[in-house]
């Protein structure tokens, strides 16, 4: 079961908060609706219970808060909005992409498919599904690590009434067998219909918590409003008048001086009053299927929208009107797919995978490289037209007037990507589910951007030496004497800017801000640092490799001592020193604000 306690959204600037207290509980084996107007809260709640909005308040999934939780995608399936996916990704690719995340066999994004009828548009692009079948593609997300809870925005929105009958049966299913069903609906009569327990908001607020049965009973039949300083008095005589005449007429007494009368006309309530010098305030016809201020807001005679609930108390008089808008008569319910079991311990792999499908499933990544090697190799060719390029910045494409040359920018923007594309199209709405913001993620992440950033710096050298030779000859591609040295200058500065990309992405969630902070290492950190390294008060590092040779005094095998004097070199130039820094910091960033999110 959901239990939301005390949900309450940080306000902006002089306006209320979007949700100001609200409490309540949905029950397992029910589905229970949350329903207002557009802009009353719903989707903050939702997004409050979900931990990705802030705000004040308490949400527990059978006991544990979301972050608590270690299979939160195992947990809660979460739809909100359309399908957050890459709109180049075909569905069946975003489907197993989903299953490497949650570390789920890939089999169940077929069975999934079979359920929510897409199996024939299984290769289709997510760009080309019309509205019904992105609600499918969404429900199939939900369902695809077998959760105890559906928690769905709005699932219904934009859907035929064929196709939100199927919706509903499915989650009607999900729900007999033992699961929590939690969505929500500006329609009324839809919530009476397919809810076993309607919540109603309003302006924020929590109005009215009631049984589907009782929510019809009270809020959708057409009822006359009636405010009168002598509320009781007129109430007994409409009694009185319903008794002579037989009627079934059903008296609400509502909060202060408000009475809803159902069965009853204006008319003949008017007449009554008059006979019996009662003064009226308001009389009108209604349809309670709203909140408490829509039929505050109607002029009088005019159609409102709904009572005030707060303060409801029960009939005053005999009768009992018809209770329209009741639930549909049970119909055979769909299969849902069969459930999956439990890995005990999380794969090792199960992120690695998860990456690689993100990575590579869609053209991103290939066209990105593309255009590095097109833009490398031409720059090369002018480079060597113009002179004064040393060969080292010649094969590597890099004039001295630009910050980085276009490989390592190239690779900072994969970089930048890897985070930035699933803040851009989240897998799952809780950034804690599918894509986690853990340590294992992020290794997975830095792994595959250095590996794709290590071939292609290794690329763009080879390609722009082979533009090189069949333009100028054999002599503009000769291979630098220092070449060991510089390819891990090389390789280091390629691979740090994807890194630089990947952390900042992760920390600042924007594929912009993680490629800003790969052009701020040699624009902004470079500088300083060289101003750093250069002041009066700061003693020279010349030297240091060797006294790095003198410190560690042993022979390492295969000559290792190399490598790590190669280290140190390129770790005491001005970029290499920033670049260090730079992911240092960024390095520090993420740990703490994901441990801050853990300790929450």
């Amino acid at each position: 079961m959901i239990q939301a306690i005390g949900l309450t959204s940080d306000p902006r600037k002089d306006l209320p908060p979007a949700v100001d207290d609200v409490s309540f509980e949905a029950h397992a084996g029910r589905v229970t609706t949350l329903l207002g107007a557009p802009g009353a809260g719903k989707t903050t709640a939702l997004r409050l219970m979900l931990e990705l909005q802030q705000g004040r308040g308490l949400t527990h999934f059978r006991g544990r808060p979301l972050h608590r939780i270690a299979h939160p995608s195992r947990e809660v399936g979460v739809l909100l909005g359309d399908v957050p996916g890459h709109p180049a990704r075909t569905v069946r690719g975003h489907l197993r992409m989903l299953c490497a995340a949650a570390g789920v066999p890939v089999r169940r994004a077929d069975e999934v498919l079979e359920v929510v009828g897409l199996v024939s548009l299984r290769d289709e692009r997510l760009r080309t599904l019309s509205r019904g079948m992105d609600r499918r593609l969404g429900l199939a997300c939900a369902l695809l690590a077998d959760p105890h809870t559906l928690v769905l925005d709005n699932p219904a929105d934009g859907l035929s009434a064929r196709e939100s009958r199927w919706l509903y049966s499915v989650l009607r299913a999900h729900a007999v067998q033992g699961g929590t069903v939690l969505l929500t609906t500006s329609d009324p009569k839809e919530a009476a219909r397919t809810a076993d327990r309607v919540i109603t908001l309003d302006q924020g607020r929590l109005v009215a918590d009631q049984d589907a049965a009782e929510f019809s009973r009270t809020r959708l039949r057409p009822r006359v409003a009636v405010r009168t300083p002598h509320a009781a008095r007129l109430a007994a005589l409409l009694a009185k008048d319903a008794r002579t005449t037989r009627r079934s007429v059903e008296i609400v007494r509502e909060d202060g001086n408000r009475l809803s009368v159902y069965g009853s006309t204006c008319a003949d309530i008017g007449e009554i009053a008059f006979r019996h010098d009662v003064l009226v305030h308001q009389l009108a016809d209604e349809i309670g299927d709203m909140g408490p201020r829509a039929a505050e807001k109607a002029p009088e005679g005019e159609h409102g929208t709904g009572p005030e609930e707060t303060g409801q108390q029960g009939p005053v008089t005999e009768g009992s009107g018809s209770s329209g808008g009741s639930p549909l008569p049970p119909s055979p319910l769909p299969s849902l797919p069969p459930p999956i079991s439990v890995r005990p311990a999380p794969s090792p792999l199960r992120p690695l995978r998860y990456e690689l499908r993100r990575a590579f499933s869609v053209g991103t990544a290939f066209l990105t490289g593309a255009a590095v090697l097109v833009v490398s190799a031409l720059a090369a060719v002018v480079l060597a037209r113009i002179g004064h390029t040393p060969q080292e910045r010649l094969l590597a494409a890099w004039p001295r007037e630009m910050p980085l040359p276009p490989a390592a920018l190239g690779a900072g923007l994969l970089g930048a990507l890897a985070f930035g594309d699933e803040f851009r199209h989240p897998a799952l709405a809780a950034d804690r589910g599918t894509v986690p913001r853990r340590l294992g993620l992020l290794a997975a992440k830095l792994l595959v951007s250095g590996v794709t950033a290590v071939a292609l710096a290794v690329v763009t050298v080879g390609c722009d030496a082979e533009a090189l030779y069949l333009v100028y000859g054999r002599e503009l591609a000769e291979v630098p004497s220092e070449w060991l040295s510089l390819s891990a200058s090389w390789v280091g500065l390629v691979v740090g800017c994807a890194w630089a990309g990947v952390l900042a992405a992760g920390v600042f969630r924007s594929t912009t801000a993680g490629l800003a902070a790969v052009v701020a290492v040699p624009v902004v950190v470079v500088p300083l640092v060289q101003k750093f390294l250069e002041g009066p008060g700061v003693r020279s590092a010349a030297g240091f490799p060797m006294r790095v040779r003198e410190v560690l005094l042993m022979q390492w095998p295969f000559g290792g001592e190399r490598y790590l004097v190669g280290v140190a070199r390129v770790l005491a130039q001005p970029v290499g020193g920033a670049l260090a820094l730079s992911l240092t910091t960024l390095l520090c960033a993420y740990l703490l604000t994901t441990m801050r999110g853990r300790l929450r």
